[in-house]
């Protein structure tokens, strides 16, 4: 009875990590709680062989990536169209925006950040999860290594290189759409 309470106790401590992880690392409110579920179905598995030697946060952040990379291959199998976490519904835009910022702004801001929402999806999975824990989660390089059982040298490496891929990516885009705006008022 106490480990269910304690287990109780966990997912509600971290369930709000789990989801926004998961949602950052697939793209897509698509399976969301089936895959959060499956989070912590595979921690309760796991728990009685949890030796405590890292943090449980650390444990758990590597059970979501696993979660979600098994997501990642699902979906390649299914389809090969990208996706992007650009969801009306999510309300991602809605935490960027500033009170001082006018409509045109927002505006602006907002499909700025779907240029990027589509550009991480685009990087290879190890790339886009070391950025969203990084960058997104705040986790620590230290932390990072611990949850993917890699280096702290590679988790640096994957760092710089997905910063590098986006920034790339970002602006190409930026380049197209503004040559497809041109042609068109051209025209």
């Amino acid at each position: 009875m106490d480990n269910n309470l304690s287990f109780e106790q966990l997912v509600r401590e971290h369930q709000a990590m789990v989801f926004r992880t998961l949602l950052r690392l697939t793209g897509s409110r698509e399976h969301l709680d089936d895959l959060a579920q499956e989070v912590f179905l595979r921690l309760f598995r796991a728990l009685s062989q949890f030796r405590g030697e890292a943090l449980i946060t650390t444990y758990l952040y590597r059970i979501t990536v696993n979660v979600a990379q098994d997501e990642w291959k699902r979906r390649r199998k299914d389809t090969q169209r990208m996706v992007s976490i650009s969801d009306e519904d999510g309300g991602w835009e809605n935490r960027l925006q500033h009170p001082d910022r006018n409509a045109e702004e927002q505006m602006e801001e907002g499909e700025f950040q779907e240029v990027v929402e589509e550009q991480l999806q685009r990087l290879s999975g190890v790339e886009r999860t070391v950025l969203v824990l990084y960058h997104q989660e705040e986790r620590t390089y230290e932390q990072i290594a611990l949850a993917l059982s890699m280096p702290i040298g590679t988790i640096r490496t994957h760092l710089h290189r997905g910063r590098k891929k986006l920034r790339e990516g970002i602006q190409a885009q930026q380049v197209e759409e503004r040559r497809v705006a041109w042609t068109t008022n051209r025209g």
